[in-house]
């Protein structure tokens, strides 16, 4: 999240039960910050392994699959290791935390000292405050590890079928390590970014822009997938698209709602409206197809489902219900829009293979999300949320215009370092491993990489080889089955 900087200090653990439930821990805001953890890491295992598994060409399914789960478990050791601590630890630079483990196993942790990135008024009043959730620091470190990972994996959705999985082995704990944290720190963990007053409720920025930008540069320079799967990429299971798509919107409640780091009133307004925005959405997308393309569009409702769960991100709980539906039209629209318009007639959007429009749904809809955030911000919401003096929406007067320019300063520099560091990361990847498959694996697809096959079907322009596929082919006219085997239909 997003909320003040959060500096637990130790409190030691004396291993009865008593100081296992010490009289500071709040059990209820303990409890769901769990679940709510765990929401979000099930967006990812199993939501998006399945969709990314189900919504690309039968070949790439284990592949696409295999790169979620292996950004997951990478970013959980990375996190614990180093990188929690640079995203909220104590500040290295104004944009990035000093880095060390978080990995205590004998402490319980709680808020009692201000941040040493806390700024003051000249009358010893606190500027921006902190949080005091009263919980243990591993549900905190947890909270946040899923966060990281999720970005990981949305921004592998650029690079399916065909990035070398041994050059994403290497890109994961460097993204994560020279990009990621930096956005966290500098808008979450206390950076200037946050003291500025830039407002990042749950992730549009740390989060969505900087997985649509970073996903599309590196796409960028990996390069495209092959000129046969670039024409025709066709899902291999609809259904099961629609499965992960399930997941991830309802462990949006999770994402949103998670962040206020307490059970609050906030955390429920965060809720409702992630669901209005989000259906409004995926309901404007499908007209939107209707209209102009005669035909409502499974894989475009799950577009604009997810480009409405990106928009309100920003704003969840800052913004009111009126206004969590005027941006579920605008994200249903101008991502349709960017997708289905621009990318058809912009040559550098049709130059670079961005495998699911990442860059659309992720990366328009979370700058987008975070300028309305600017606009809509109500003046109280904001104050629980950012007590930084007179942080208001633009349509609320005063200083509401001021916001409005913070926004996007902050979506810039998101931008522009994720430009300047994904692209450095990859040319420093490229010294050691390809960073494409080779043209042999972009022909086979899993099979060649993996060793491995989604289904035991033959299709995709594969032909029947007795050698390989054995007594299971469902082609009977070339195969018959001998005494007690097993036909497959």
């Amino acid at each position: 999240m997003a909320a003040p900087p959060y500096n637990p200090v130790p409190i030691a653990y004396q291993g009865n039960i008593s100081a296992s439930v010490p009289d500071w821990l709040n059990k209820g805001d303990n409890a769901w910050q769990m679940i709510s953890a765990t929401l979000v890491g099930l967006q990812s295992v199993p939501g998006l392994v399945i969709l990314y598994g189900s919504i690309v060409k039968k070949k790439w399914a284990v592949n696409s699959a295999f790169m979620a789960l292996y950004a997951f478990a990478a970013v959980v050791i990375c996190w614990v290791t180093w990188a929690y601590k640079m995203s909220f630890g104590n500040k290295l630079l104004p944009f990035w935390g000093k880095a060390g483990p978080a990995l205590g196993q004998k402490f319980l942790m709680k808020q009692a000292a201000l941040p040493e990135t806390t700024h003051f008024y000249h009358n010893g009043t606190v500027e921006t405050a902190m949080a005091t959730p009263f919980y243990p620091m591993a549900s905190m470190v947890w909270f946040q590890c899923v966060f990281a990972a999720i970005t990981l994996i949305l921004l592998a959705g650029s690079l399916l079928g065909r990035m070398n999985i041994k050059a994403w082995m290497m890109f994961v704990p460097l993204w994560l390590t020279f990009s990621y944290t930096v956005g966290a720190f500098s808008l979450w963990g206390g950076g200037f970014l946050f003291h500025w007053g830039v407002m990042d409720y749950s992730g549009g920025y740390v989060i969505h822009l900087s997985s649509g930008i970073a996903g599309f540069t590196a796409a960028y320079w990996v390069g495209p997938r092959s000129t046969k799967d670039r024409e025709r990429f066709p899902p291999n299971n609809v259904l099961l698209t629609l499965a992960g798509a399930g997941l991830l919107w309802m462990g949006w409640a999770g994402f949103n709602g998670g962040d206020p780091y307490t059970a609050n009133i906030d955390s429920s307004m965060a809720v409702l409206n992630t669901n209005i925005c989000a259906a409004t959405s995926l309901l404007v997308w499908t007209y939107l197809d209707v209209i102009f393309f005669k035909k409502p569009s499974v894989i475009g409702a799950v577009q604009g489902m997810i480009t409405g769960l990106v928009c309100i991100t920003p704003g969840a709980g800052l913004v009111q219900g009126w206004a969590a539906i005027i941006m579920g039209i605008l994200s249903g629209s101008i991502p349709w829009f960017t997708m289905m318009i621009v990318h058809k007639r912009w040559t550098l959007l049709q130059k670079v293979d961005d495998t699911l429009g990442v860059f659309h749904t992720h990366a328009v809809a979370g700058l987008l999300g975070g300028i309305l955030t600017g606009l809509f911000a109500e003046p109280q919401l904001s104050a629980l949320f950012l007590p930084v003096t007179n942080s208001r929406g633009g349509v609320y007067g005063g200083s509401g215009g001021v916001q409005i320019l913070k926004q996007i300063v902050g979506g810039l520099f998101i931008i522009g370092w994720n430009l300047v560091v994904t692209t450095i990361i990859c040319l420093v990847v490229r010294l050691i491993v390809p960073l494409r498959m080779p043209e042999e694996q972009l022909l086979i697809g899993d099979d060649a990489v993996h060793g491995e096959e989604a289904y035991a079907l033959w299709g995709d322009g594969e032909k029947y080889d007795s050698s390989k596929h054995g007594l299971y082919s469902d082609d009977t006219t070339h195969h018959k089955p001998s005494s007690g085997a097993t036909q497959v239909v």
